[in-house]
This record gives structure tokens, sequence and C-alpha cells, in this order.
């Protein structure tokens, strides 16, 4: 199989927005004249509002709103000069106040997101490098990409693992003067923590790491005069920690402030921090709100506040603890996460919660996995007993309503996300009116059966599945053995409604990259040549394009065979170890997309699919004569002009000499071009093509070194198809006779001969192959992963 192209992540993410969009549940618009703050009103429907990030309620509270009306009347609403120059009345205020807080010096910046682009680029020196926990929310992320620029090197680990932390530090630690690890105080999707305390024993372990926290979901619930989750951990912040607060959320005003204890640092960072030097200041109604909250954290009452919250948080574990609820994380944070594990299921309950009359928030990619959808439930002092109990309640009745209905069941949000669970379902043999059926080998299959719905255009007919069978199996290395899954789906008369096969196999996750993080990646191979590899459930395989997939879209059960598919298919991932599930090679508008978007499946585009029909009775003359003008010229100067050169044959079987020359020929081309970044194939593939029948090899070769071939197509022959499959070429020689444009002439040339209808010319160098004629057309796979780890570690290379 060709390389998938990268993937257009603005693309990906809009495709499951306008999903969730379409089912109501993302980009709504509050209503009403006024908020409470325990209510949101949404078409005209009062909500309970548990979607929140104001935990204590102060956004609603009568002194913040007083201190900010009085500051527009006093002041405007904007004081529209950079605080660089001259900072409003307010400001001085609230510093004195927030430094109170701390003990530290501070900075006070517009907004987190424009805090982290100022501060970062000026803490974090050339000769430093990051770390990055894969879950630190994006504004860390996006700020620390800005050093790329610069050479500092961008790293990642998984969420909140210590063991992999600390091999990082130690591979950067001979290079680099500082080393930061950037990690969220709470993440704010799951609830869950940061090990504080465990960070601050590896960072005097190791001098060199410096931690920088953003703990804006843990401010003001939590710690002394509400200074957050890290500071409740710490009590006081050494000179290797930055950390990032907000005056927002809980806190209830505007902007973010950082603490900073190394004082020269944060004299460099006041003085020119970027976009805090550039940027708007805080409006003075902000200021004047956030002084007055702060006067609050700095008094006993933040602590009653707190208290409260800690009740609300506590009742609401307690009755969470005596439901089914998937909670995936337990912890005693104002914010929980319920799994829903597939999109649709989690469009189904959020919706049935707004009929309850609660409003909650969906999680959904790329804030989490695809397959990780959930619920995030957040708790604040607007939320009272009796509506915490009924909204318990509604979810504990409406779950298993909502998994009934998108055909799903706890055992997989469970499996989702990895959480404990029941001993997990034998396959699912049976359905109503349904059967079942998996075989490993496609000598178990109906030979006329399987050609007639699945192997009629390329490679994957009967013959060539056992073929890649007998080849891809009992081999040394492990990506060359790979395990095959043939699926039958029958209705009560046997009749076929669905059918497909397979593959599990070892892929390069990069894979999916493009060239810059490809090359980045290769050089790490050279001593481990497994880096950054996963075992991946795909239809059909790395070996085979085209429709693998046969579904009887007229079937009255087609629906129940989808699912069907999709459980078992989720059975088979565990049962294999695999990592990924690859559904491939579909059209843009394609039937299904709706579908496998709902089941958890992100949509990529492929490279684009080339094919060329064949006329009846066709002749090269004939077919040549049909390009246009540009073409013929194209034709005429670039490869017809070569062709006498160059002595061409079609060979059936190769001596060994020759599988030698032209298995040589392929790494050429394989490893040449990183944009096909699979393994390397055996060379038992092409012995066994040369003793196959269906396949023949379209040599080219110099007409004074006849001997020396320098150009082979590998060509599968499958009734009405003609497949060139893999090429091969001599990079020496690849302009001196256009070996690759002559390759794909003669391709041509030899499917007419044979009188094929069609050739399935392949997914690469559509430019090229267009202007011989070829179809181009979009070309698409479905992707579900469980964990973004690696897509987002292979992100970071490829951005520059």
């Amino acid at each position: 199989m060709a390389k998938i192209q990268h993937n257009n992540f603005l693309d990906s993410v809009n495709d499951v927005f306008t999903d969730a969009k379409k089912a109501g549940v993302l980009h709504l618009y509050a209503d009403g004249n006024q908020f409470s703050g325990r209510t949101i009103s949404v078409e005209n429907n009062s909500l309970f509002h548990f979607g929140t990030t104001g935990y204590l309620g102060l956004e609603q509270d009568p002194r913040l709103k007083e201190a900010a009306i009085t500051a527009i009347d006093k002041y405007g609403t904007q004081f529209p000069l950079s605080k660089s120059y001259i900072s409003n009345p307010l400001y001085k205020a609230l510093e004195e106040k927030v430094y109170g807080m701390y003990n530290h010096p501070i900075v006070i910046t517009k907004n987190s997101t424009l805090g982290h682009l100022g501060v970062i680029p000026s803490a974090v020196k050339d000769q430093d490098a990051i770390i990055l926990d894969h879950q630190v929310h994006w504004s860390v992320q996006s700020a620390a990409k800005i050093l790329k620029t610069r050479s500092v090197p961008i790293d990642m680990i998984r969420h909140n693992d210590l063991n992999m932390l600390e091999d990082k530090i130690k591979r950067h630690s001979n290079g680099r003067r500082k080393i930061w690890y950037m990690a969220d105080g709470i993440y704010s999707m799951f609830g869950d923590f940061a090990p504080v305390k465990e960070l601050k024993m590896l960072g005097d372990k190791y001098p060199q790491l410096h931690l920088y926290f953003d703990d804006v979901h843990g401010m003001s619930w939590i710690g002394k005069n509400g200074s957050g989750y890290v500071m409740s951990e710490l009590d006081e912040l050494s000179e290797n920690m930055l950390l990032f607060g907000t005056l927002s959320k809980t806190f209830g005003a505007s902007g973010s402030v950082l603490v900073c204890p190394n004082k020269k640092m944060h004299q460099e960072i006041k003085t020119f921090g970027g976009p805090l030097t550039f940027s708007a200041q805080l409006e003075p109604a902000s200021v004047a709100a956030a002084t007055a909250s702060a006067e609050i954290h700095l008094s006993t009452e933040i602590y009653t506040l707190q208290y409260e919250l800690e009740q609300r948080i506590a009742y609401f574990n307690d009755l969470i603890h005596e439901t089914t609820l998937p909670l995936v994380d337990k912890n005693n944070s104002p914010v929980f996460y319920i799994g829903t594990g597939m999109p649709k299921t989690g469009y189904n309950f959020v919706n049935r919660l707004m009929k309850e009359g609660y409003y909650t928030n969906l999680g959904l990619f790329p804030a989490v996995p695809v397959k990780n959808t959930g619920v995030r439930i957040t708790i604040s002092l607007h939320n009272q007993k009796e509506e915490i109990k009924g909204l318990v309640d509604a979810m504990a009745y409406h779950l298993p309503k909502a998994l009934e209905e998108t055909h799903t069941d706890l055992n997989r949000v469970h499996s989702a996300f990895k959480m404990e669970r029941k001993p997990k379902p034998k396959k699912q043999l049976t359905s109503t009116n349904l059967n079942f059926g998996m075989e490993t080998t496609i000598t178990k299959i109906d030979k006329a059966l399987w050609n007639s719905h699945i192997g009629q255009n390329g490679i994957h007919n009967w013959d060539g599945l056992l073929f890649l069978e007998q080849t891809f199996r009992g081999n040394q290395l492990k990506e060359h053995n790979w395990d095959f899954y043939y699926i039958l789906i029958l209705d009560e008369n046997e009749k076929p409604v669905l059918a497909t096969f397979m593959t599990v196999c070892l892929w390069k996750d990069d894979m999916f990259a493009n060239v810059v993080a490809s090359k980045t990646i290769e050089k790490e191979r050279l001593s481990d040549p497994y880096h950054l590899t996963s075992k991946v459930l795909s239809l059909g395989s790395l070996f085979t394009e085209g429709e693998h997939l046969f579904i009887d879209e007229a079937h009255p059960l087609k629906n129940d065979a989808l699912i069907m598919l999709m459980k078992n298919l989720e059975i088979l991932e565990s049962e294999a170890g695999a990592q990924m599930i690859v559904l491939r090679d579909f059209t843009e508008a394609h039937s299904l997309h709706n579908y496998f978007q709902g089941q958890g499946f992100v949509r990529i585009q492929m490279p684009k699919a080339c094919e060329i029909h064949l006329a009846n009775n066709e002749s090269i003359e004939r077919y040549t004569s049909k390009l246009s003008a540009r073409n013929k010229r194209h034709l005429r100067k670039e490869i017809l002009a070569y062709e006498p050169r160059l002595n061409i044959s079609v060979l059936q079987e190769l001596d060994y000499d020759q599988v030698s020359q032209v298995y040589k020929l392929y790494t050429n081309v394989q490893q040449h071009n990183l944009g096909l970044n699979t393994f390397v194939y055996p060379e038992k593939l092409f012995l066994h093509m040369s003793e196959h029948p269906n396949w023949e090899f379209i040599i080219l070769s110099p007409k004074d070194t006849p001997q020396e071939i320098i150009g082979v197509m590998f060509c599968y022959k499958n009734k009405l198809t003609y497949v060139p499959s893999l090429v091969g070429m001599d990079y020496d020689k690849l302009n001196l006779y256009h070996t690759y444009r002559q390759l794909l002439y003669q391709t041509i040339k030899r499917a007419i001969d044979l009188s094929f209808q069609r050739i399935n010319i392949g997914l690469t160098a559509s430019f090229e192959k267009r202007k011989l004629g070829a179809t181009v057309a979009d070309n698409y796979a479905y992707v579900q992963t469980s964990d973004n780890f690696t897509l987002e570690l292979i992100g970071l290379m490829e951005s520059k």
C-alpha cells in the first residue's frame, strides 16, 4: 500500500465538530436576558448548569460585579494603551494583592494563551530542551512549538509517565542546559492531577529539570489563598518552577497570572515578553473585578467557599459510587468525566440529559481521542444537592438507553478507556437473522463467492490472497508476518450481506506523517529498528489497494451487519494486541462516512486513487490519440523519444540473478522515497512472484547493456483488471532514460495487449499518471485509536 498522506488536522476536527453541531450538542447559543450560574437557557429551555468552569461561582458575586461597573463608569470600557508604556490606575492594587496570594513575583497577562506565548519563548533559551506531557493544554503546546524555529528540541511523554520522563531527561542531559517539563496541574477533561510532589523530587534528583505548570483548572477552589492545586502540594515554589494561574474561570474575572520565583527571569519576562509587551492590557472592568476577587482570596472567606465546594464534590462522588456509571478518573477535583466511547453515544447521552433539564459538556476530539468521547461534568457552588442528585439519577437512567440506542454497551466503553471491566465477550457469531463467520485463511472461503463479491479489481482476489498468505507467514522478521482474517456476514438464506478481509501486522507509525518527521524517526531506527511502530488492524492489507469491503446496500439487514462488524473488530483488535484500526480506500462521498465517524473513526486523506479504463478492442494508438495536445507532446518528448534506446521485455518468471537485481531496484524506490515509508518487503515476495502465474514483470534495460535492469514494474493479472503493484528503479539512470514515465507507458501498452478493461494504477504519483490518461479520485481512510500520544508526538516532529 502507498503511504497515507499527512492528515489535514483542521479537516479532521472540522468533520468531527460538524457532526457534533448537527447532533445539537456543540456551538450552541445561550439565550435569555439574564444568567444566574445555577441554570443556563438553551433554545428557551432552562437547564441546570453542570458545564461551568467557575467552580466557586465568583463570576456572579455582587462585589465583583459592582467593582466592574464602577471601573467602567470611572475609566471607560478599556484603557487603550500598551502596558509597557503605562498601566491603567487599577493595575497596581491588583498586582499587590495577587503577589500577596503567592508571596512570589508575578506577572499579570491578558489571558493564559497569550501568557504562554509571551513566557515560554522568553524563559526557554536556545540551549534548553522542552518535554511535554501529551495531555498538557493546547495553549502550552502551541507556544512551545514556536521554539522549533530556534532549534530547541521538543519531546513528549505519555500522560504522567514519570519513568518515560526520566528517560527523556537522561537523553537530553548531556547536550542541553535546562530541561523544561510542561504539564497541567489539573487536566481539564478527566479532572486528574499532575504528580506534583514526585515531579519536585525528580527536580531535586536532576538539577537541569525545570517545571512549568499550567494550573488554571486548579485555581481558587484549593490551596492557601486559593492559589491552586500545585501550590497546595508544594507550599512554596522553587526557582526551577514557573506557574500559571488564572484570573478567569474560578477566579471570576479575566486574565491570568504567571508566578515566577526566579527574580532575574521575572524581570526579563516582565520587561519584554512578546505578546505581554505588544498586546492590549486588561480592561478596567476586568482589573477591578479581579482585584475584588483577590480580596476574597486573601480573606478567610475563601476557605469557607472551598469547604462548601468540597462537600458538593464529595456528595457527587458518593452518588456516582452507587451507580455503574463509567467514571474515567476517581478524584476530588470539581471535574468529572463519564465515558461513552463512541461519539454518537455521547451525542445521544448529552441530548437525553438536556431533555431532562441538565446541561453538561461533551468531551470530543481533539481534546480527547475520538474513541474516548464522553461527558464532562463540572461541580460548582451554583449546584444544589437536589439537582446534583437529579443529574446522577438522570445519567444512571439514560446512559444504558443511549448505549442501547447506539448499539453499544458498557464493556465497549470500559475497553475504550482501559478501565476494569467484566470478562470480555466471545466473538458474536450470530445475531437476529444474521450469521457472523470468520476464517484465518482464504482456503476456507468459497472461491467463486469471494471473487464475485470482493476479488474483482485488485490483488485481493482468492488467488492473490493465497499468494499473500504464503508470502507473509513463517518469516524471520516480525514485520513480515501478517495475520489474515476473512469475514462473511450471511443472512438466513446464506446470502452475503457484508464481506471483507482484515490483516494485523506491524506498521511504521510515521506512515501517516510527512517526510520531515520520517527522516527524523529513521535516524532513530538505525539503532532501534522498531522505534515508533505499532500493530495495526487494517481493512485489506499493506499490499492491496481498492475496494476491500462489500456491503449489500439494498439489504434490509445492512445496518445490523455493520453493527456486528464493528463489535467484532473491537474484540479482534483486543485479542490481536493492535493499537489502531484503519478502514481504508473510500471515496469522499461514500455512504458510510457518517456511520464511521459516529463509531469513533477520524477520516484522513490518502493519496489519490488512479485508474485507467480501456475501451473494448482498444489499441495503444487509439488510446494515446485521446490524450490532450499537451499530454501528447509530453508523450512524444519524454517517453517515445527514449523508447528506442531501451530493451523492453515482459517476463513471466525470473532467474535468481534477475530476482536479486529487481529486489535491489525495489529497495532503491522504497528507501529513496519516505513518502512510502513502510517496512521493506522480504526478497521472498519477489521469488514467489516469479513462481506465480498471475504475476509478470515489465523490464527495462539499456540497449547497449541488455543484462543491466534499470527499471521494473511488478504487475498482477486479475481477470479484467491489470494491477501494477510495485516499481523498482535505478536512480542513477532515472533522468537519463525517464525510467518511471517509460514504465507507466509500457504498463498501459501491456494491459491493452492483454485486452484488460481496467488498470488499477495505484495511489501515488497522480500527476505523472494523469498525463497518461489516468482518472484521479480522492481517497480516504478512517482511523480509530484510543490513544493520541503517537500521533501528537509525530505532529511535533512535522511542525517547523
